[in-house]
Formats: structure tokens, C-alpha cells, sequence
């Protein structure tokens, strides 16, 4: 809603009329003690115009500057019909599908995602999405308890190479329900998780193990050994992947003898841009079996009584729709509109076009990672194959680097040294396909005018 219509009257005679003195007498049933005195971080309320403005203004700050920044955000071309099309008002004022005769459009836009989804990452089945690719993964965490009755210990194995915040982001949804996560550190000369890591737990209960490929620092795992070594353990394996890399790469359907049993992700490479921070949208698949056990919706397809294709939403393992105590998650709600857009996006290119951007991004990374390394003072952090990132290890603090390349309106990067002090002074760096060849000789010219700089200060 652009307003709130009702007055300090209307909400008084609705009061009345129910039998309650107060708003804060509807939610009495809160103990007190979770109760909390303000928001002191929340700025008071403002009028409609004063909103608006602050919008604009806030709108305005959003830079152009050249961008080689990734760590789970991508900027990628995006045709010009895919938001054309996503915005029309068929789609874009479109929610959840509850009525299927209604919904057809709706419905079968789901269903062509769902499939392309489950082609991409060689799996059986997909749903409609979840919120964003951390929650995805954290909600993967839960399933793979629930699919794994043999094992009793809740213990998952994630290696360090996952992201940070989707680490962050299932400890704070799922470790309240008393899965336990175990880091798995990485070898300090490759940048991914050797195989020794993992057999340190020959034997042991674990119920899945975490595999991110590529992996935060755009690196590849050895992902056929760790899928062998999960099942042969007992252990189920959730996939985190990147859905652009997975036009080049090996999908984790066909990861080792069995290939992966759950695959979750961000879809935001898939036609999304790098709006302030969202809206993003997280996307699973997983084999037939395990369907039952998948939180969210699926689409399906059928035929009416004349025979004519119909869409029909086929199961709903949610707690609006079954009882609580057997639903399977109550975040599941579908980014129905990004969806849209990754399923225009990947009509439009088909898998001839998503391997074209895949290769031009790690084609792009390559030039990048050469071009920076060159300079007096950069050199790369790992050796071997990546994908469109890679680490980069300076030879000073990386953040006043990063501060005098903004004043030059190029996003130089990530800093590391938040989430992994162990790696020093340590940049990682993405190029995707919008990344020209004069982007990076800009780029790796003023990183060596810094340097040099401040050599001389």
C-alpha cells in the first residue's frame, strides 16, 4: 500500500467494536520480558512527501562507478525485454497462485522456471522458489535432517570456503533447532578443502556435508571425491552453486557415482541487478525421492477434462496448507517476480548464450587477475582453476586501497580480512562479462598509481 488510510479515529472505533482498549492489548500474550522500550535506530515517521524525497535522495547516492565486486552479488548484462516483460501488469502485480483457474500465466511461468532450474543443475525436481540463496541453504540444512533417519546427530560439515553469510544465516535459522554446523578449514596454498579434511571424520555420524562450487574465492572443490566420501559415510550432500557457472560446469546431479541430493543457490545472476542490496531470490532441486521433504511450492502439469494443458500448483508442504506440526518450513514464500525475470532471462539466451556469458566472465577474470598482478605489490593469493572471482594478496592493508579506488569511481573489491584474518592482506576481485578489456587497463592502472603513491609517501 503507497499510505495508511486509517485515522486515529478509525483505529479507535475498531478497538471499540472488537472489545480492546488498545493496539498493545492485542499482543498481551508476549511476555514481558521479550518486550522492548522503543526503537531507538528507527527514525520517526515522516510524511508521505518527506518519504518520496528521501527516496530520491537515497536513489541518487546508488553510484556508476565500475564495479569488481562479487562475493555472492553479480552484475551481469540484462537484456532490455526481460524487465519489459517482468513488469507488465500480468506479472508484476502477480503474487502466489492460490486460485490455479486464474493463474494460469502465472502457473505455467513457474513451471518453465521450475524446469529450466532443475535442467540446469541436473536434478529432478525444483520449487518456486525461497527468499534469498542463504535462507536456501539454511532451509537445505533442515531438509537433509529430515531425509537422513539414520543419522541421529544433527552434524553437518561446512567448509570453510562457504560464504560467510550464508554460514552466518544457517546458524542463525537452523542451529535454534540444534543442527550443528562444523567448520571445515581450507589448505592455505590451494584456497579449497582437501580431501584429508574430510577423512579426519571417517566413521563418524555426520548427517550431510556442504559444498559450495565455486567456492567463496571463485575456486573449484574437488567435488566428485567429497560427494563420494559423504555418501560412502552416510552423509547426504547439499550443492551450493552458482547458476551461471553451471553452463560450464559440471552440475551437481553428476557430481561423483550418485551426484548431489540437494542443490540450493542465489538466482540473482539469472537476470537480477544489483538494486541497493535486493530483491534476490534463492532457488533448490533435488532428486524425486527426496520431493515429499522439499519446503516451498511446486508447480505441476496436467491436462482438463477436454485435454487441454493446465497448471496446477501440485505440492504445498507448507503450514498454510497442512498442519504446522508437518509442515516443512514457513519461509517458503515464492519471489514470484524475479522468477519471472530469471525465466525471461534464461529463455532469452537459452544454453548457447549462458555458456557465452559464462565463458566471457572467467575469460574476463583471467585478463583481470593477470592485469593486477603485474603491478609491483599484487600477487594471486591461490593457484589453479577459478571461476569469475579470485583472490588477490596486497602488500598493505587492503582498505585504504579500496578507499582511494572509489575516490576514482572503480569498486575495487572485497576485503577479506573480516572474514578470514589468516589470509593477511587479502582482496578478492570478480569480472563478469560487462567488464570490458578498458575497464581492467583502467582498473590495473590506477591500483598501480595508488601503490606507487603511497611507496613514495
Amino acid at each position: 500500500m503507497p499510505f495508511i488510510p486509517h485515522t486515529a479515529d478509525d483505529i479507535a472505533k475498531m478497538l471499540e467494536t472488537i472489545g480492546v482498549d488498545s493496539i498493545d492489548a492485542l499482543f498481551d500474550e508476549i511476555p514481558q520480558e521479550l518486550m522492548i522500550d522503543g526503537l531507538p535506530d528507527v527514525p520517526a515517521q515522516a510524511s508521505e512527501m518527506a518519504v518520496t524525497r528521501l527516496m530520491h535522495e537515497r536513489a541518487a547516492r546508488d553510484s556508476h562507478d565500475v564495479n569488481f565486486i562479487g562475493a555472492g552479488a553479480y552484475e551481469h548484462h540484462i537484456p532490455a525485454v526481460v524487465w519489459e516483460l517482468t513488469t507488465r501488469g500480468e506479472f508484476y502485480s502477480a503474487y502466489t497462485p492460490y486460485q490455479a483457474e486464474a493463474s494460469q500465466g502465472t502457473l505455467q511461468v513457474i513451471y518453465e522456471y521450475q524446469t529450466m532450474m532443475a535442467a540446469l543443475t541436473g536434478m529432478e525436481v525444483s520449487n518456486a522458489s525461497l527468499y534469498d540463496g542463504a535462507t536456501a541453504l539454511a532451509e537445505s540444512a533442515l531438509m537433509a535432517v529430515r531425509l537422513n533417519r539414520k543419522s541421529k546427530s544433527k552434524r553437518l560439515l561446512v567448509p570453510s570456503t562457504v560464504s560467510p553469510r550464508y554460514r552466518d544465516t544457517c546458524r542463525s535459522l537452523a542451529g535454534s533447532q540444534e543442527l550443528k554446523f562444523e567448520l571445515v578449514r581450507f589448505a592455505d596454498d590451494s584456497g579449497v578443502v582437501s580431501m584429508d579434511s574430510f577423512k579426519a571424520y571417517d566413521g563418524e555420524d555426520i548427517t550431510a556435508v556442504v559444498i559450495q562450487q565455486p567456492n567463496f574465492f571463485g575456486r573449484m572443490e574437488e567435488v566428485h571425491e567429497i560427494t563420494n566420501w559423504a555418501h560412502a559415510n552416510g552423509a547426504l550432500v547439499i550443492a551450493v552453486v552458482n547458476p551461471t557457472s553451471l553452463a560450464v560446469l559440471c552440475p551437481p546431479g553428476e557430481w561423483g557415482d550418485k551426484g548431489a541430493d540437494i542443490v540450493c543457490g542465489e538466482g540473482q545472476p539469472l537476470g537480477v541487478p544489483l538494486s541497493s542490496g535486493g530483491p534476490y531470490y534463492g532457488f533448490m532441486t533435488c532428486s524425486k525421492k527426496n520431493v515429499r521433504q522439499m519446503p516451498g511450492r511446486i508447480v505441476g502439469r496436467t491436462v482438463d477434462l477436454d485435454g487441454r494443458s493446465g497448471y496446477t500448483l501440485t505440492l504445498q508442504a507448507r503450514e498454510q496448507h497442512i498442519r504446522r506440526s508437518r509442515a516443512t518450513s514457513n519461509i517458503c514464500t515464492n519471489q514470484g517476480l524475479v522468477v519471472t525475470a530469471s525465466t525471461m532471462y534464461m529463455t532469452l539466451l537459452g544454453a548457447e548464450g549462458l555458456a557465452r556469458v559464462a565463458g566471457a566472465c572467467q575469460s574476463q577474470t583471467g585478463k583481470l587477475v593477470n592485469a593486477l598482478s603485474a603491478i609491483d605489490g599484487v600477487r594471486p593469493r591461490f593457484s589453479g582453476p577459478q571461476f569469475h572471482e579470485a583472490v588477490l594478496e596486497l602488500d598493505r592493508p587492503v582498505g585504504p586501497v579500496l578507499e582511494q579506488l572509489a575516490r576514482r569511481h572503480i569498486i575495487g573489491g572485497f576485503a577479506l580480512d573480516g572474514d578470514y584474518p589468516e589470509l593477511g592482506n587479502a582482496l578478492l576481485v570478480c569480472a563478469t562479462e560487462t567488464r570490458t578489456d578498458e575497464d581492467i587497463d583502467s582498473y590495473a592502472s590506477a591500483l598501480r598509481d595508488i601503490l606507487a603513491e603511497a611507496k613514495v609517501a
